[in-house]
């Protein structure tokens, strides 16, 4: 007999899949005996399977009609927003349960951090679920360089993305300290991943910008000693495998995707400033933060001193 099915939306990225696995987690709890499947983009079918709550994915890019030609779904969650066009595409596939904001949900709320969001919906229709549940299982995957320190210059967006040059000086301090340093990212950073470990006189097999897939990503993070990065999806995989990680932020605020304030191995940096988020240029906030600050924190990391969403100059 075929189980019923939880179809389950989120057709972002890998921080967006990351922050949901709470709330996965807690629809797995709810509905042991359905299969639950999750529209998502392809390339995070490996860390999806790492949740051990998705039974499938459904390979989704972008919003629109859900390619669905099953029977309609006994649930369907909308984690992907607060709608109307993800509510409506759920609709239309006349799931016999739609769990959605909006629709005899909660209203949204645009200052709740990005996990306990979905936490309070599936709450709202009195599923349990537990926001600190976010670990990942490990890839059967090994690193290829265990114990490096992981830096990450890129991010989707412009405002979000600290200079490169002050990546490459973070990195050239940390190798005078004698840790090894490689530089990560996707295929397109990897002229900025080049740039950066160029500056920082690193080699070339420094360089694995788009040359890992997400589950080798995951495995080097998993076995890293230290990420760098901003704030995108990496940092997420850092919270997700307790590796210790500097985020730097701006301009969105720690509160709303930064690691849980209570794992002292996450450092947030943050100048206590918002901006815009689709600026084609670095936050000011962003820019506030000083090589000087980011070297600090690693040195200080060992000894868990620096509290997580620390705002600089407090």
């Amino acid at each position: 007999m075929t189980r019923p099915t939880v179809l389950v939306l989120r057709a972002l990225g890998l921080g967006d899949l990351l922050t949901a696995v709470p709330a996965l987690r807690g629809l797995r709890s709810a509905y042991p005996d359905h299969r639950l499947v999750l529209a998502a983009p392809a390339p995070l079918r490996e860390l999806a399977m790492l949740t051990a709550a998705v039974d499938d994915l459904r390979p989704i890019s972008q919003l629109g009609p859900l390619p669905w030609r099953e029977p309609s779904p006994a649930v369907a969650v909308n984690l992907h927003g607060r709608g109307p066009q993800s509510t409506v595409a759920l609709r239309a596939l006349q799931p016999a349960v739609l769990i959605s904001h909006g629709h005899r949900g909660p209203d949204w709320d645009d200052d709740l951090h990005e996990v306990h969001r979905w936490c309070r919906l599936l709450e709202y229709f009195n599923i349990p679920t537990d926001p600190a549940d976010l670990a990942l299982s490990r890839p059967q995957e090994s690193s290829p360089t265990p114990g490096a320190v992981v830096v990450h210059p890129g991010c989707a967006f412009t405002a979000r993305r600290w200079p490169a040059e002050r990546y490459a000086a973070v990195a050239r301090r940390l190798t005078g300290r004698g840790q090894r340093v490689v530089v990560t990212g996707s295929a397109a950073e990897r002229s900025l991943a080049a740039q950066v470990a160029a500056a920082a006189h690193l080699p070339d097999d420094a360089v694995l910008a788009g040359r890992t897939t997400l589950s080798q990503l995951a495995a080097l993070v998993a076995e890293a000693a230290l990420v760098i990065c901003g704030d995108t999806g990496i940092a997420h995989l850092a919270t997700a495998y307790g590796t210790p990680s500097v985020v730097l932020f701006g301009p969105v605020s720690p509160r709303q995707w930064g690691p849980p304030p209570d794992r002292p191995q996450h450092v947030a940096l943050w100048a206590g400033t918002t901006g815009d988020t689709f600026a084609d240029r670095p936050d000011p906030g962003l820019l506030h933060i000083t090589t000087a600050d980011v070297i600090a924190a690693t040195a200080r990391l060992g000894s868990h001193s620096v509290p997580n969403g620390s705002v600089l100059g407090s």
